[in-house]
């Protein structure tokens, strides 16, 4: 055997003895190419460790994401306090020296209240801004917590450990995660599936990677799908002009084969992922235009989600695509909407954002309870970091705006097991900084992975030597929170 071969041979047995001692094993490996992609819903041989050890409350993850930074200022934490201050510096011994961005390091730090009004909303008493009138009307279903917070102050390391629990790209996401730790109900559609949505306006477009929705260094078959607006919405899904699906099958079976003569002689996992893929391509060719069609949809539901939900690639439109994800039991459903990045001219574009987002989001949520499936789907909304309560620019003229802030902001879930009705965790009375009950990013994602019966101190994956988590080696579940 020549030395190049024997090295390949060599990598590739270190690769697969590594995946398997980390629960990937040949049972999943058959399992993949029987094209059985069933959940595992308890422990059991080739479950990653720590899954089905805690009675799942939730069964699948719709995560809206909303791109830039909301401003919990002007939303959900109600400071009433502020108005006699405005304009004044913030004092140093709230600020305590902590970091700005470079965007407003040099200008006076003058606190700005917010000029929208606010009012208690359902028999919980839940705070919300005139902004979200539709998400008022289920503040008894929503689990609000204000005090949410991270060490990223910038975008794009922020919404990467928003996402996958590190601030530099390379790890998986959490959608990634639960589809390795959960596998899929659904055979002829992906287990993670994402949309992006932006506002028609393009207020103020947010950049989005793909290393958000990426599998990291688990097996690639985990990486979340892109599902796109439009004619095809995967790309490359749909076969070519005078290809037959018969044709297209006999080159998949022609395929199939030829890899699976390769994956006996390598042992490598990566093939049998791919085979794996290649079917379940060919299974979405016809699930796939089934599941974007909403012709069949009725025209309550159209107005239950507002007029935009008519126009695809919209968030409203993405909402309803979220909502037959969830009947149809895909795993993990990510929406990212982009454009809350409210550096300028803040009063306007803020109403802007929630005029797009407020009534869809609300409606996912009445339309899963009124379907039965809220109970068992947990719903997060929130974004990578929160505004400061200190003005950006001339607070004075109309232009002005927030800044980044990461000490505190505000997440609310829904459904999955979490307790309806509660606002949880205090700022102080500058809204600057966490006063009661904190909650970190991770400490998120513990009690997000608890509610999905999976233990985040055990549910671990080797790789160079080290059993990485999502949680890496901080988080913990936040009792309060569940129902």
């Amino acid at each position: 055997m020549s030395p190049r071969l024997h090295a390949r041979l060599a990598m590739t047995r270190r690769q697969f003895l590594g995946r398997t001692g980390t629960g990937i094993g040949s049972a999943a490996l058959a399992m993949m190419l029987a094209d059985s992609t069933h959940a595992r819903a308890r422990a059991e041989p080739g479950s990653p460790p720590g899954v089905g050890v805690v009675a799942p409350r939730a069964k699948r993850v719709i995560m809206l994401t909303q791109a830039g930074a909301p401003s919990q200022i002007d939303l959900f934490d109600h400071k009433p306090g502020l108005a006699p201050l405005r304009g004044e510096l913030i004092p140093d011994a709230i600020r305590m020296g902590q970091r700005v961005t470079t965007m407003t390091s040099a200008q006076p730090q003058r606190l700005l209240p917010s000029q929208f009004a606010f009012a208690q909303h359902g028999q919980c008493g839940a705070w919300m801004s005139e902004l979200l009138p539709h998400t008022a009307g289920i503040a008894d279903r929503l689990t609000i917590v204000k005090t949410v917070h991270t060490e990223q102050i910038n975008h794009a390391p922020a919404m990467t450990f928003f996402q996958t629990g590190h601030q530099i790209a390379g790890r998986p996401c959490i959608g990634a995660w639960t589809l390795y730790g959960l596998g899929s109900e659904n055979r002829d559609l992906p287990g993670f599936v994402v949309m992006v949505s932006k506002d028609v306006e393009r207020t103020c477009d947010q950049p989005l990677y793909e290393h958000l929705w990426s599998a990291g260094f688990l097996p690639a078959e985990h990486q979340g799908v892109k599902l796109r607006a439009g004619r095809d919405p995967v790309l490359y899904l749909p076969n070519p002009d005078g290809v037959s699906r018969e044709v297209r099958r006999g080159q998949l079976d022609d395929l199939a084969s030829l890899n699976s003569m390769h994956l006996d002689a390598t042992n490598d996992p990566e093939i049998a992922a791919r085979i794996a893929q290649y079917e379940l391509a060919f299974r979405m060719q016809l699930s796939v235009p089934e599941l974007v069609n909403l012709n069949d949809e009725p025209e309550e539901t159209f107005e239950l989600y507002g007029a935009a939900s008519r126009r695809p690639g919209s968030y409203a439109a993405n909402c309803i695509l979220a909502r037959r994800l969830a009947e149809r039991g895909v795993r993990f459903i990510q929406l990212y909407h982009v454009g809350w990045d409210q550096h300028r001219h803040l009063p306007e574009q803020l109403r802007i954002q929630c005029e797009h987002t407020d009534q869809p989001s609300a409606a996912l949520i009445t339309d899963l309870a009124r379907r039965g499936l809220l109970d068992d789907t947990l719903v997060v909304w929130g974004g990578e970091f929160g505004r400061s309560p200190v003005g950006q620019g001339d607070i004075d003229k109309p232009d002005h705006g927030r800044d980044h802030h990461p000490r505190c902001f505000t997440v609310w879930m829904a459904g999955g097991g979490t307790r309806p009705g509660l606002s949880f965790g205090e700022t102080d009375e500058f809204g600057f900084n966490v006063a009661r009950d904190p909650v970190h990013v991770h400490d998120l994602h513990a009690t997000m992975l608890h509610l999905l019966g999976i233990d985040h101190e055990r549910f671990t994956y080797l790789h160079q030597g080290r059993r990485f988590r999502l949680t890496d080696v901080e988080g913990r579940i936040v009792e309060r929170l569940l129902a």
